[in-house]
């Protein structure tokens, strides 16, 4: 008996098989061997093809089918890069491509949203501001692309997409509503005010159910297709940072699970929702919140993380490097990299800084003294810098991160990284064997009944390595930080 769980990145789909049974993965498939493309038709937009997360997704799916029959599949499970738009007309046809999580272009819209509908009143009820998420993406384009809004049937996330497509429905979730700025927090329902004051029509808003549990099934066409046999329950969905918390259980008030990739994310568990007055950190419905027993998730999400570490390897290095050997050159630098610090600032408007786009820096370069290992190692603790600035921000909330969970994948696979972010923070980091699409699989296992509890599904998490602060980088990473953080303070005076 198995399971199946879809991951619809920014760079890739991942598709993964857990065998229910022993709860470990048979088979999964990665694709496109390169990064997906990204468009940018001007400087901070973002966009991608819908139809490309499909076309990979069942490239995946075919390639896994090679050797283990779709028919034995009992559950699929979804999870995405969130806050994307996916318009489409009454034949479920995307109807331009779609404006993705790290576009910027929204931003204005949804400051002005936050005064229209009232500051006090939208944090109460929100408990976000507007921002740049996908309802104010969706007023960007009543604004600007008029005709093209007035054709459109829904609108919904990505992953709410590859649900469609698997299954013909078109449907979302309560968090999925969430992420979208369509969530009332304090009377638990849809968040109308918000589409109201946007002129976004309530019946272009797919109907939301929860994340766990049962919403679509598969139809004739995807069994034609794949070979997934028709009314196979879709009974997994979420954006890729609630179920990367979900994949390591981070399921209960007051634990923290981090990512880093594209972007870097901290994402801690509360049970009482909880507003930043600054918007800098947000706050979404967990995977598993009901009203009799809530669950919220405090995120915190820094856009230039992982892509300044992938920027440094084509551009410092030129790729005659792999990571593992950037890792190891980096190392021999002295902790604090006699002075030389990076902002990784560089991937548009950063929520944690106010919206601001203040781009990456070098900072302190002495051209006598600092080497490939410094602006290699300075790369990395300038992104460890970035979450130790995110993670104070998030302890004014109330959340004291004593352990942080994560995947061994992307920036967690640096030994350096793991101990700068460990000692920085003064956390320890506790590092499992899972990722986006197994965790996804397992969610569907959970949502479909194959488990019986959460106790049996996650029953076989391993956990590979436990990594403590460094006491004696301690006062060099302190002394580093402090300098990083006047010259962010500097650029964020420079940007107002």
């Amino acid at each position: 008996m198995k399971t199946l769980g879809i991951d619809v990145g920014s760079s890739s789909v991942k598709v993964s098989l857990l065998d229910v049974a022993t709860g470990r993965c048979v088979a999964s498939s990665t694709n496109p061997s390169q990064e997906m493309p990204i468009d940018a038709p001007q400087s901070g937009w973002a966009e991608q093809d819908p139809e490309m997360w499909w076309r990979y997704a069942t490239e995946g799916i075919r390639k896994i089918a090679a050797e283990h029959p779709m028919s034995e599949v009992r559950a699929v499970g979804i999870t995405y890069q969130m806050h994307g738009l996916v318009c489409v007309d009454k034949e479920g046809k995307p109807l331009r491509k779609s404006i993705i999580w790290c576009d910027s272009r929204a931003v204005e819209i949804g400051a002005e949203a936050l005064e229209g509908i009232g500051r006090d009143f939208c944090l109460e009820h929100a408990l976000n501001s507007p921002g740049n998420f996908t309802a104010s993406k969706l007023a960007w384009v009543k604004r600007n692309e008029p005709e093209l809004f007035g054709s459109i049937d829904k609108f919904m996330l990505p992953g709410d997409y590859i649900a469609y497509k698997l299954s013909g429905g078109i449907t979302t979730t309560e968090s999925g509503l969430s992420e979208q700025i369509l969530w009332d927090f304090k009377e638990e329902r849809r968040a109308d005010f918000v589409a109201d004051y946007y002129g976004i029509p309530h019946a272009m808003i797919p109907q939301a159910g929860v994340s766990i549990g049962i919403g679509g099934r598969t139809n004739a066409a995807t069994e034609a297709l794949l070979g997934i046999p028709a009314g196979t329950p879709i009974s997994y969905r979420a954006g890729d940072q609630p179920n990367n918390a979900f994949s390591l259980n981070v399921m209960e008030a007051g634990e923290i699970a981090a990512t880093g990739g594209t972007s870097g994310v901290v994402y801690g568990v509360v049970d009482t929702p909880k507003a930043d007055p600054k918007s800098r950190v947000n706050t979404f419905v967990h995977v598993n919140h009901t009203t009799a027993h809530p669950r919220y998730g405090i995120l915190l999400c820094i856009n230039g993380t992982g892509i300044l570490n992938s920027w440094v390897r084509r551009h410092i290095v030129q790729e005659k490097l792999g990571y593992a050997e950037m890792n190891e050159l980096a190392a021999t630098a002295p902790a604090g990299c006699d002075g030389l610090s990076m902002l990784p600032f560089g991937n548009g408007a950063e929520r944690m800084l106010e919206n601001r786009c203040i781009g990456a820096a070098v900072e302190g370069i002495d051209l006598n003294r600092h080497s490939t290992a410094h602006l290699l190692r300075a790369a990395q603790e300038g992104i460890a810098y970035s979450f130790r600035y995110g993670i104070d921000i998030m302890r004014s909330l109330g959340l004291q991160p004593d352990v942080i969970r994560a995947g061994r994948a992307n920036l967690f696979l640096s030994p350096l990284f793991r101990r700068t972010l460990a000692t920085l923070t003064g956390a320890r980091i506790e590092l499992f064997d899972t990722d986006g699409a197994l965790g996804a699989a397992r969610g569907a296992a959970l949502g479909a009944g194959l488990y019986k509890s959460r106790e049996e599904a996650f029953a076989s998490l391993t956990r590979l390595e436990v990594i403590e602060p460094v006491a004696a980088d301690r006062e060099a990473l302190e002394k580093g930080y402090a300098a990083w953080k006047k010259a962010l303070e500097a650029k964020i005076i420079h940007n107002s």
